[in-house]
């Protein structure tokens, strides 16, 4: 007897993603369906989509974890993947994806180790691989964690893990790293403020948290193996953990002195830039 296949619904979020998009798509053409959420692209993102045979939805972007979870709202599949544009499912991960789905006795969600290219190489240490992420789950069998920034699910059951790879192309540049630090280290101000012992004593943060950072990042978990890139994460790191802290004593300091207090949330920073 021919054993039965889930039905794989994978969740693609974008916004002006015309250079990634074709290469995440191309990735998952063994998909039972394809669904892109769009924040209202101004470039070929959406038409690109679409003549790949993906079905599009759009909505103003209010956080990963929202728009994700609209198009799982819509997706017909007994299976969900989520992926970014700037994410590429390598053949060995679909193989194990439809392999994993057609099983009575799969369990209900998977870890898939991420693999990160960034400044032009594929980054092994320094705590970047294998960056584990549940990406696969059962329809009716996770739970949201929505967080602004860095939120994900979680599986109602039991998880495994799979070994085939999640490329990551993630920073082509410096500039992109920068850019995209500016908001991230203002969004997960939200977090810190819920956690009291985290958000204490900023200037302590601000002396000690950057340097701590590169040595951990470049000497104990090895960055130095990965050449120029790896020095410059461990740098660009603890730069972004000076750029959070001193953000904090900014929010801080600004909140009591009753001063119009900078955005924390995807809702504020979507409202600033306009």
């Amino acid at each position: 007897m021919m054993e039965r296949r889930g039905t794989v619904s994978v969740i693609v979020i974008c916004y002006n993603e015309e250079r990634n998009l074709p290469r995440c798509l191309a990735s998952l053409a063994w998909a039972d369906e394809i669904i892109v959420v769009d924040s209202f692209s101004t470039d070929r993102t959406v038409e690109i989509a679409e003549r790949s045979g993906a079905r599009t939805l759009r909505h103003a972007y209010d956080g990963d974890i929202r728009q994700r979870e609209r198009g799982f709202a819509s997706a017909t599949g007994e299976w969900f993947l989520y992926v970014d544009a700037d994410e590429e499912v390598t053949p060995g991960l679909a193989e194990e994806i439809r392999a994993v789905t057609g099983r009575p006795d799969s369990r209900d969600g998977y870890e898939v180790p991420r693999r990160v290219k960034a400044f032009g190489k594929w980054i092994m240490h320094g705590g970047w691989y294998p960056d584990y992420t549940l990406r696969l789950f059962r329809r009716g069998r996770y739970t949201a964690v929505t967080e602004e920034v860095h939120g994900g699910f979680r599986v109602n059951g039991e998880a495994g893990r799979l070994t085939g790879l999640l490329n990551h192309y993630t920073y082509d540049t410096i500039g992109q790293y920068l850019g995209k630090m500016n908001d991230y280290t203002s969004l997960q101000i939200s977090a810190l403020l819920r956690e009291p012992e985290r958000s204490r004593k900023p200037l302590g943060k601000i002396l000690f948290s950057p340097p701590a950072h590169f040595l951990r990042k470049y000497f104990g978990l090895g960055g130095y193996r990965d050449g120029m890139p790896g020095f410059l994460l461990a740098v660009l790191g603890a730069i972004y953990t000076l750029a959070l802290y001193a953000k904090l004593w900014e929010y801080r300091y600004r909140q009591g002195r009753g001063e119009p207090l900078p955005p924390v949330t995807n809702v504020e920073l979507g409202a600033f830039r306009r």
